[in-house]
């Protein structure tokens, strides 16, 4: 069941890289104008094969290997030609600043950019779903509440994942009258291979032994939140009471190992970074001080690790002196015109890394919050400090994927969906769940559409 929705990233992975070898060949097809000879190809291939580990980085920077494919028909050529121009930049650096390899095609790389461009779309809108998706596997889908529904349109929505929920079923009408024969017509006349339910809801407890026959008609069985986790990168909310938390979170020894690891890398990471920055320090302070005058750091209070209180280091970017206190959100404290290019281009929190150094945060984490909020929120918002388990960090999961998270004013509702975001991380946290954030900020702060 889990090939269904994480094959699709690797299918992508093969037919990029397989369409990045045939547009070389023709690329020297079309320069020469006949077929390239196994020396020409070999020559070429081998400072090519180095640039499509750096293009497939961008590719995926880019987010053209994520598991949502909304992008794919809408999107996808406006994207893909940004991602073109990327890569062609990078081309030229790799071929004419780093000449290693004693060629500089500049007529084969340009037909090269030209032909990959189209293969690579074409394969994308088209071909991938040809040969990517088959015959969709019929479903029904057990259970109750928003996120069914939020799974049911999006599955169905959305061909990459290779099933279709040909039924919805509501676990509150479990007592009602031939409940179960709707659920077992459906399965026969449908020829339903897959049932996903809400194995957590108080209703699903009855209709087990139910669902325990039709192990016999060889259905497959999933849990729907193990489904809704892979596809939304996040922890359903209705899903969290405390068995969740004692099987998912409260064991935390086998983190030891990648926690040390993690933070090495960000000591050897931040340290270099913190010192190139400091190159930068004399332009961001004048013009700081060029617009209105005022100071050009502030420190402000947050929560860290274990409701420890921190303080942060961060280029002022509001008209007042904003100290983290959220009330002060609500005078006539704005954000300056300076301060909103170093808060999109995320420049204003360059001097965290110094924080990061003394272990305050890491470079990856839950955002960490201001003491007043989070006062608040674990008054409204229930299992809100488990969050603080962990080391918050300078981006994290719920940056990269939850479009509407609140910044540092009071927003309850935008605040537990963002937990659910947290959670997942705290859950899954890795080296490559790491790296996989960091590559994503790392593409906000290069288009400086931080948020």
């Amino acid at each position: 069941m889990g090939s269904i929705f994480k094959r699709g990233p690797l299918l992508l992975l093969v037919g990029d890289w397989f369409f990045f070898l045939v547009s070389l060949w023709l690329a020297l097809l079309f320069r020469n104008l006949e077929p390239p000879s196994g020396e020409l190809l070999l020559t070429h291939l081998a400072p090519f094969s180095l640039l499509f580990v750096i293009w497939v980085v961008v590719f995926y920077i880019a987010g053209l290997y994520e598991k949502q494919t909304d992008i794919l028909k809408s999107n996808l050529p406006i994207i893909l030609a940004n991602t073109q121009l990327a890569n062609s930049a990078l081309a030229v650096i790799f071929f004419y600043f780093i000449p290693f390899f004693g060629i500089t095609p500049k007529t084969i790389l340009f037909i090269y950019l030209f032909i990959s461009f189209f293969l690579v779309l074409g394969w994308r809108m088209y071909g991938y779903f040809i040969i990517g998706r088959g015959e969709p596997s019929n479903a029904i889908l057990i259970g109750s509440g928003e996120e069914v529904k939020e799974l049911l349109t999006q599955v169905n929505n959305n061909p990459i994942y290779n099933i279709k929920f040909v039924s919805s079923v509501d676990l509150n009408r479990v007592n009602e009258k031939g409940f179960w024969d709707e659920i077992v017509s459906r399965v026969y006349s449908e020829n339903v291979s897959i049932i996903a339910i809400d194995l957590a809801h108080k209703n699903a407890e009855p209709v087990l032994p139910h669902l325990y026959n039709l192990i016999f008609s060889k259905i497959s069985f999933i849990d729907m939140h193990k489904i809704y986790e892979d596809i939304f990168n996040r922890v359903p909310l209705s899903l969290l009471k405390y068995n969740w938390f004692l099987e998912n979170i409260s064991s935390r020894a086998p983190h030891v190992a990648y926690d040390s690891l993690k933070r090495i890398t960000e000591v050897i990471i931040s340290l270099p970074l913190l010192l190139i920055s400091l190159v930068f320090y004399p332009f961001i302070m004048l013009a700081i001080k060029l617009e209105d005058h005022g100071a050009i750091f502030i420190i402000q209070e947050r929560v860290g690790a274990n409701n420890k209180v921190i303080k942060i280091y961060k280029f002022r970017s509001m008209t007042e002196n904003d100290n983290g206190n959220y009330e002060s959100l609500k005078t006539t404290n704005q954000v300056t015109r300076v301060g909103n290019f170093l808060r999109k281009s995320r420049i204003d929190e360059l001097p965290q890394l110094y924080n990061v150094l003394k272990g305050d945060i890491s470079l990856v984490g839950p955002r960490p919050e201001l003491p007043a909020l989070v006062r608040q929120y674990e008054k409204e918002i229930p299992y809100y400090n488990v969050r603080h388990l962990i080391k918050p960090g300078l981006s994290g999961w719920a940056q990269i994927y939850h479009d509407a998270h609140p910044h540092h004013q009071l927003a309850t509702e935008e605040t537990a969906h963002k937990l659910s975001y947290d959670l997942f991380y705290i859950k899954n946290r890795s080296f490559l769940l790491d790296l996989k954030i960091a590559l994503r900020t790392l593409k906000t702060i290069v288009s400086i559409a931080g948020r």
